[in-house]
């Protein structure tokens, strides 16, 4: 049993290692998400050199400022996260975009007891991509992954479904209003954003100009 277990470890360590050094250069086709989702897949992989900055700097200012400096974990993040917990209510995380990224392309949605051993593989996946990728690529892929609507995948998808036009000349504020709403796009509404999802997207578009002045994005651009 023990040879048995060891055997399944390996192959499991070598198998998600050659996965990841294929997606470093292979668009991920599709993700567990997408196939189990139930609502059709609209995606078109899109290369970050064709996506707006804006777009870049607005999901660093709305979901993870320190992107460019941390090797995959917000420590600070994940203690303030775990304090609010603690103190009850809804959960809340703090994931990095690598975590989202990790999570979105090799793993699963939904809560329960699966979302333990999620959060256990997620930080493996983690690991993997920040070791075997570069920062650039990460951003590149989530933004191709992550989901941006009912049914919609990525950025450039969402672009033509809220803007009809491509990511490549996403204003400020388009992209602000993309990002407010990407860790909840079945809920929160991009084309009349309101009260929260609306006042969240005015800070982040405020705040792109701090990201691009500091350069918390130059990790993707050096």
């Amino acid at each position: 049993m023990v040879r048995f277990v060891a055997k399944l470890v390996i192959y499991f360590i070598v198998i998600s290692v050659a996965v990841t050094l294929v997606y470093r250069f292979v668009p991920p086709p599709v993700t567990v998400t997408m196939v189990t989702d139930g609502n059709g897949i609209t995606k078109d992989w899109t290369a970050l050199s064709r996506i707006d900055r804006n777009m870049v700097d607005a999901v660093i200012a709305g979901e993870d400022g320190k992107f460019c400096t941390h090797s995959g974990f917000d420590e600070e993040a994940i203690r303030n996260a775990m304090e609010r917990n603690a103190e009850g209510g809804r959960l809340r995380g703090g994931s990095t975009i690598s975590q989202q990224t990790a999570k979105n392309v090799f793993l699963w949605q939904g809560e329960g007891w699966s979302r333990y051993v999620r959060k256990g593989l997620e930080v493996w996946f983690t690991f993997l991509i920040e070791t075997l990728w570069d920062k650039r690529r990460i951003m590149e892929v989530y933004l191709n992954v992550a989901e941006t609507g009912i049914g919609t995948y990525g950025v450039e998808a969402g672009a033509m479904r809220y803007f009809g036009k491509s990511s490549a000349s996403l204003t400020r504020n388009e992209a602000a209003r993309m990002a407010a709403a990407l860790p909840s796009p079945k809920k929160r509404s991009v084309k009349n954003p309101k009260g929260f999802t609306r006042r969240y997207g005015n800070t982040i578009a405020a705040r792109v100009g701090v990201v691009r002045r500091d350069g918390l994005d130059a990790c993707v651009y050096e």
